[in-house]
């Protein structure tokens, strides 16, 4: 999956948790969590939504290290390919 079609279905699922973010305003860099004001369920939601549309694992062990949305999708598009095609 291409980076720019995954940074859309991460942002649709994102949207789906918290339907009055503003794309544009999203800085890649920064605590995601933060710039969204999530709580701790509405993230876990965000997560499951993720593992379901990508049918990606995501353990509880990695979450810390998935605080912005770079490191979110680099680690996405790492999974996607351990996958392999399919």
């Amino acid at each position: 999956m291409e980076r720019q079609a995954l940074r859309t279905l991460v942002l649709s699922t994102l949207r789906g948790i918290a339907p009055e973010i503003e794309e544009d305003e999203l800085a890649s860099d920064r605590p995601l969590r933060q710039q969204v004001d999530l709580d701790s369920m509405d993230w876990l939601n965000f997560l499951i939504g993720l593992h379901q549309a990508l049918k990606v694992d995501i353990p509880e062990a990695d979450y810390a290290r998935l605080h912005t949305l770079d490191k979110l999708l680099d680690y996405l598009a790492a999974k996607l390919q351990a996958r392999g095609p399919g």
